[in-house]
């Protein structure tokens, strides 16, 4: 499902073929296959230890997979992509860190620059545009741990966006945040997929999914469903889903 608007992305494609993922003894994701178009926002919905960041992880290389393939554009992806990013919960990240909004966003032009470029005219204005399309224009010169969860949250997609990155993979972006933060954060997410980006976010709250979501992706250790938001979120999909490991 391809939203309208975004039809210059839609050979932007993410597949992922026939994907195992172990840790140790441990199987997190069996056989799992799945194909994903830019200008699409997609949930991730699947019970606790149902594979979901795992799929993330494996999707920007930060897991190996036991067998099964990655493809973005057409191309094996077998090492790290600027095109793709991975945004983990604000949780696991140290907020102590002393940076500004703007320092952090300034970050995702590294990977671009390469061992001669300077940081330049380009550059500057990638940062502007990210900042801008996150709203947070206003609070570049604020350290990021002063900040709200919402407006944390922006900082991470606005760093991604600055690198360019095509795909988001959002771990649980809207946790922790209140009503008005999480409807400002949907807001600039169907944004982005309407103008051509892939938007993959797991996602837990149940009523939300086709509020938010063209697409959804239900995992439990295995694909349970993909498609249409409405049509995936289905009783009978759902009991597959949450009803304990198969």
């Amino acid at each position: 499902m391809t939203r309208p608007g975004a039809t210059d992305h839609v050979h932007h494609i993410l597949r992922v073929e026939g994907l195992h993922v172990h840790y140790g003894p441990i199987c997190a994701l069996r056989d799992v296959s799945l194909e994903l178009t830019c200008g699409t926002a997609v949930a991730l919905v699947g019970g606790n230890g149902a594979g979901k960041s795992t799929l993330m992880k494996r999707i920007v290389g930060l897991v190996p997979a036991s067998t099964g393939i990655v493809r973005w554009r057409g191309h094996p992806v077998t090492e790290s992509t600027h095109e793709i990013a991975y945004l983990p919960q604000r949780s696991d990240i140290n907020w102590d860190f002393p940076v500004t909004v703007r320092g952090l966003v300034e970050m995702g032009r590294y990977p671009l620059l390469g061992p001669w470029r300077t940081y330049g005219s380009r550059d500057r204005e990638a940062v502007a545009r990210a900042l801008g399309l996150m709203r947070i224009e206003g609070i570049v010169n604020r350290q990021v741990g002063a900040l709200s969860g919402g407006q944390q949250q922006r900082v991470l997609i606005a760093r991604a966006l600055a690198q360019e990155a095509h795909v988001l993979l959002l771990d649980e972006p809207f946790a922790g945040l209140d009503q008005p933060a999480q409807e400002l954060l949907a807001n600039l997410l169907r944004d982005l997929s309407s103008t051509g980006h892939l938007i993959v976010a797991s996602h837990h709250d149940l009523k939300t999914v086709g509020e938010i979501f063209d697409e959804t992706v239900l995992l439990n250790g295995r694909l349970i469903a993909i498609g249409p938001s409405r049509d995936v979120m289905t009783e009978d999909n759902l009991r597959r889903a949450f009803g304990g490991a198969e």
